[in-house]
């Protein structure tokens, strides 16, 4: 049977009017509670301890990090995760260079320091006059700034950097077309994180929090700083291991850790800046993350379109058809022969089909020349490594 004419969205979390106006009201039904909801919208709700419906087809962050929803369990069950990867760059970007200077201009004592100063402005002024010089700092420009994850943020960060005089080493094993597109060409390459830090004043972080990536920055590499090197870690806690970061500050090998990220093992502990995760916290980023992931929810629902979902293939056909069915599936050898085949057998003509992989997970969307039964979409969900259908007509 197609898909309910109205979606249920559940919306945990504030998100953005001007991102739940993208679901218009005469199709899609907005809760804070409902019992079967179609989608989930979210921003840092823990996802890992509730139970997430059977009725629900798709998760979406407006945010970058999902590791606040169970993604590897949601893949298993054929449900899209999405998420808005660089909607919040700039927001962030911004928030970094603030981390570096705070730390070039040792902002953060001196702001204390002139908190603590008691008395009338005579004590005031001879107070300030002797203890400046204990919060003289450094200019940024010929002093290198090592950025390690070269996405939209690390990429932002990179030129804004260049543009204040600094020399940018970059390192990302990974990095994208798009991004290196986008990339300064003044950026220096490095091979490895050792170089980076061996070479860098400061060091900014900008990668996903995975098991690859936890205390990537540990004891055994942070003895590589240069004494007096700046640390900042914009990314997620666990990129960067507090213990090591307490034993680099005792010996002087770093000077500041700037964080978004307050631990308690270095609450009140100097040399430790740490922001209450300020990283996507103005107007425009959390507009542009709700209007990204709603979108991107509402083209899934509607279409089985995909962009921007951590555990799915990105994937986008345009219709031939008013008759579409989306299927997910294992990835494993024959399954488009087997959902060809079952089509054919029903009688129905394949207009176009496109079939993509990410991983263990493979996604199909069919269009078809005709109305598809209930007994089709029951025949397809009964192929073995079939994980869900979705038959999504035009209209319906």
């Amino acid at each position: 049977m197609p898909e309910s004419r109205t979606f249920e969205i559940l919306v945990l979390n504030n998100i953005a009017q001007i991102g739940l106006k993208r679901l218009p009201a005469e199709r899609y039904s907005i809760h804070k509670d409902t019992a079967h909801p179609d989608a989930i919208l979210l921003r840092s709700q823990d996802l890992h301890e509730m139970r997430i419906p059977d009725s629900v087809k798709a998760i979406g962050r407006a945010g970058a990090g999902t590791n606040n929803i169970p993604v590897k369990a949601m893949g298993e069950r054929g449900v899209p995760v999405f998420n808005a990867p660089g909607a919040n760059a700039n927001a962030v970007k911004e928030l970094v260079l603030a981390g570096i200077l705070i730390a070039a201009r040792n902002l953060a004592p001196a702001l204390e320091f002139v908190r603590a100063i008691k008395g009338d402005d005579a004590a005031l002024a001879k107070r300030v006059e002797e203890g400046k010089k204990q919060f003289a700092g450094m200019e940024l420009p010929q002093h290198t700034l090592g950025v390690i994850g070269l996405g939209k943020i690390g990429c932002l960060v990179a030129d804004a950097a260049i543009k204040l005089g600094m020399n940018v080493l970059g390192y990302d094993p990974e990095i994208t077309v798009e991004s290196a597109w986008s990339l300064p060409a003044q950026v220096k390459k490095a091979h490895s994180i050792d170089e980076v830090l061996k070479a860098s004043h400061f060091v900014t972080l900008h990668v996903p929090l995975v098991a690859q990536t936890r205390n990537m920055v540990n004891a055994k590499n942070m003895e590589l700083l240069r004494p007096g090197a700046v640390v900042l870690n914009f990314s997620r806690e666990g990129i960067v291991d507090s213990e090591a970061v307490l034993q680099a500050l005792a010996v002087h090998k770093l000077k500041y850790y700037v964080t978004d990220f307050p631990d308690g093992r270095l609450a009140g502990v100097p040399g430790v800046i740490a922001l209450p995760h300020l990283g996507a916290s103005t107007r425009e980023a959390e507009d542009n993350c709700a209007v990204m992931v709603a979108d991107q929810v509402r083209d899934y629902l509607e279409h089985g379109n995909v962009s921007n979902a951590v555990n799915f293939p990105d994937m986008s056909m345009p219709r031939e058809s008013h008759y579409r069915i989306a299927i997910v599936n294992a990835n494993v050898p024959s399954m488009v022969a087997q959902i060809s085949a079952t089509i054919a057998a029903a009688g129905l003509n394949i207009h176009n089909m496109l079939n993509k992989s990410k991983g263990e997970m493979a996604y199909t969307l069919v269009d078809v020349d005709s109305a598809a039964t209930s007994e089709l979409v029951a025949q397809l969900a009964a192929i073995d490594g079939v994980l869900a259908v979705r038959y999504l007509p035009l209209g319906d």
